[in-house]
């Protein structure tokens, strides 16, 4: 993945126990600032490669639901999944987690595939008219949620 944002921060928990958080994907709206609530969708309740969970966005007044696919799971290190719409990836977000001395650095990483077509109809249905700028304060926040809660 060649990553079109990404945002890392040293967290003093271990590299488990951040693990264990980003991938309990029922937590997600504690820590994001737009992924307001996530959950498994039918036939799915842990993380697992091939596993779908269904994301509730807000932003503002806007509210839509994003499917995602876990395409890349490694215990305590690796956690990567794709979002659909319409059939087809639009975005991959990703975390990595390397120990360090002091717990763990993670990094987030969001990978934007929207066709340039789609920009206008996905401003329209979030709200969020630079994508870039908007998802690099989300993914600070997020790390810095994370961070308070494992920490």
């Amino acid at each position: 993945m060649t990553p079109d944002l990404e945002v890392s921060r040293d967290i003093a928990a271990s590299p488990a126990d951040v693990f264990a958080a980003i991938t309990d994907i029922t937590r997600m709206g504690e820590w994001s600032p737009e992924c307001v609530r996530a959950e498994w969708n039918e036939g799915f309740s842990e993380p697992a490669v091939g596993a779908i969970f269904t994301g509730h966005n807000r932003n503002g007044d806007k509210e839509w639901t994003v499917p995602a696919t876990i395409v890349e799971l490694v215990d305590n290190e690796r956690f990567f999944f794709d979002c659909i719409a319409r059939d087809s990836v639009f975005a991959k977000w990703g975390y990595a987690i390397d120990a360090t001395d002091e717990g763990c650095r993670v990094t987030e990483y969001w990978q934007d595939l929207r066709p340039e077509s789609s920009h206008k109809r996905s401003t329209m249905i979030s709200g969020v008219a630079d994508r870039a700028a908007h998802n690099r304060a989300g993914m600070e926040a997020t790390l810095e949620r994370l961070a308070a809660a494992v920490e």
